[in-house]
């Protein structure tokens, strides 16, 4: 059995999988360009999930199953590897601690306005005058209520904040107070003070929050979009931030990243931007491969029920 990385792996982890798994041939590479030669003897793929195309992937005859050691796989050529019947597999669920802590940090930050005083310090300035607020009894709108979404919502609770949820099906979910389908989402909308986009990237999904929805929401809400950048419509969302539809965005992602030094987003005082980070993490390659350890001795046992296994057709 050859397994093959992509993603750059450190020796303490290295050494783990193969004291584990003896009978398994690991290839230890950080770049795909670094893979090619070898690539045609894998059995197993792990991957970020961006460097595998339909090009690499369709000449590969012994290629049975990919793990993707992170959550989107909207950079997949999923249809090409279903046709090849090879399994797909995330992490989904290592994410939810980093990011609901992300968010409920965010939160704070927004109306404690930490920045603002951050700027006065800078200018050693003492001003009482600034207006604070809570979060406490504030609404919170989660658009996706999968691991992470979950996880905010517990997180909200325990802040005293009134949490609403959508999902494709309005399914009850634990911590949430109401929830909404996806046809009911202007509702959710007009309700928020704060709204969370964490939503898998899907032909459904794209374009998500555009015009109609930013005008929506709450004129003193804030659009926190920690999902993909595509979720948003980007353009729509910059004439809702400088017409102040909004008091504001924060934003981790984006269509195009790195975000372009030109992109109007950079100069626009309402909106809050970092660099992709919400799912960073210390622990996060432990989590992974905690996941993908799990996985493998299923694989080499026979068993097909492996974690986060991907459903054909669903792309998430």
């Amino acid at each position: 059995m050859n397994v093959l990385f992509t993603a750059k792996l450190s020796q303490k982890h290295q050494n783990k999988l193969q004291e584990q798994f003896p009978q398994v041939q690991f290839f230890f590479f950080e770049h795909m360009d670094q893979a090619l030669d070898l690539l045609d003897k894998a059995h197993i793929v792990v991957t970020y999930g961006e460097d595998l195309t339909e090009h690499l992937v369709l000449p590969l005859k012994q290629l049975k199953w990919v793990q993707v050691i992170s959550a989107g796989l909207d950079k997949m050529p999923l249809s090409t590897l279903e046709k090849k019947e090879v399994w797909v597999t995330n992490v989904s669920g290592i994410h939810a601690i980093p990011m609901a802590e992300y968010t409920l940090g965010i939160l704070i930050q927004l109306v404690r306005r930490f920045p603002v005083f951050y700027d006065l310090q800078k200018e050693k300035k003492w001003d009482r005058s600034v207006r604070v607020g809570e979060i406490y009894g504030k609404t919170i709108g989660i658009l996706g209520t999968g691991a992470i979404g979950k996880e905010i919502a517990r997180r909200a609770k325990a802040f005293g904040m009134r949490v609403l949820g959508l999902n494709r099906s309005g399914k009850e979910v634990s911590d949430v107070d109401q929830m909404f389908s996806r046809d009911q989402i202007e509702q959710l909308l007009k309700e928020s003070d704060f709204v969370v986009v964490i939503t898998p990237l899907t032909k459904e999904t794209r374009g998500l929050i555009g015009e109609k929805e930013l005008t929506a929401m709450k004129p003193s809400a804030y659009l926190i979009n920690i999902a993909r950048g595509e979720v948003v419509d980007e353009s729509a969302l910059i004439r809702g931030l400088k017409e102040k539809k909004i008091a504001g965005a924060v934003l981790d992602v984006f269509s195009e990243e790195p975000l372009p030094k030109s992109h109007p987003f950079w100069e626009l005082e309402n909106c809050f931007i970092t660099p992709h980070v919400s799912g960073r993490s210390p622990y996060y390659m432990e989590r992974a491969l905690d996941i993908f350890i799990k996985n493998l001795d299923l694989f080499l046992r026979g068993n097909r029920e492996l974690i986060n296994l991907i459903p054909k057709g669903r792309g998430y």
